[in-house]
Order: structure tokens, then sequence, then C-alpha cells
């Protein structure tokens, strides 16, 4: 009985340690598209907002004229994003958005939605044809003769 047991705690170290066993990607807060955030606009009532993005995580119910909207991604690797919208009211109306624009470097949301790489790769092409090459942010210079 000892025997099996040792070897089933020497297999699951093993196990362990080769980084067989998957870890699920964890999403908390509010899933905060770019696509989203760009149908906003000033002048929006409450309830067109609501509609856009849905519930926000944090609203005071002391400060009733703020909406923050909190994004938090954990991939299975171990990469960490997460963003922050806040959106302010005067009565009904929107008057002000803050971390909506998009977030440049890197430090944005890990997955991108398919449409959005598509028109980044389109782009992309559409330069480098036209003779204009641009830097990838790997630092890696593409040329005129480079083949993708």
């Amino acid at each position: 009985m000892r025997a099996i047991v040792s070897a089933l705690l020497g297999a699951c170290l093993l196990l362990s340690g080769c980084g067989i066993i998957y870890k699920l990607p964890t999403r908390q807060g509010n899933v905060i598209d770019q696509k989203e955030l760009d149908r906003l606009k000033i002048g929006m009532t409450r309830e067109q907002v609501r509609f856009v993005m849905g519930t926000p995580v944090a609203s005071s119910p002391l400060r009733s004229d703020r909406w923050d909207y909190v994004g938090y991604y954990k991939s299975p690797r171990g990469e960490v994003s997460t963003r922050t919208v806040s959106l302010f009211f005067e009565g009904e109306q929107l008057v002000r958005m803050e971390g909506a624009a998009p977030v440049r470097g890197g430090a944005g949301q890990a997955t991108p939605d398919a449409e959005t790489v598509i028109k980044q790769d389109a782009k992309d092409r559409s330069e480098s044809e036209r003779g204009n090459p641009r830097e990838p942010e790997t630092g890696v210079l593409q040329t005129e003769n480079a083949t993708p």
C-alpha cells in the first residue's frame, strides 16, 4: 500500500513539474472591448451607455455621477492585463470618459477580437506595399524584400 501511495505522489510531482497541468484563463470584472468603447459618444444617456457597455462593476450610491468598468485578464501562461474605464455623467448625459482611448505598448487587452486583428494585418500589408515599412512593436525592422 505504501508503495502505491508513494508512486502516485511521485507521478503527481513529475506531472506538475513538466507543466502538463492546464491552467484556465482568469477573467474578472467587465469584458472591455475597444469596439464597444468606440461606440460611446459624449451626450449619450445612462441607458444608452448601459446598453453598449453593460452594467458597471463599480458604481457608488453615494456618487451617482461616475461609473467604473474594470477588466482583469490573466492568461494561462501568467500574463496579466487590466483596464479601467471611468465614465462621468451630469444628470442623465455622459460628459467625460477616462481610459477609453486605445492603450499602446502591449498594456491593453490581451485577447483582441478577430476583426481587429484582420483589419490591422490588412493595414500593415497596404503600408508595406506602398513602400512604408513600419517597425513592429517587437523591435524587428521589416524590409521591402521580406516575405511574411
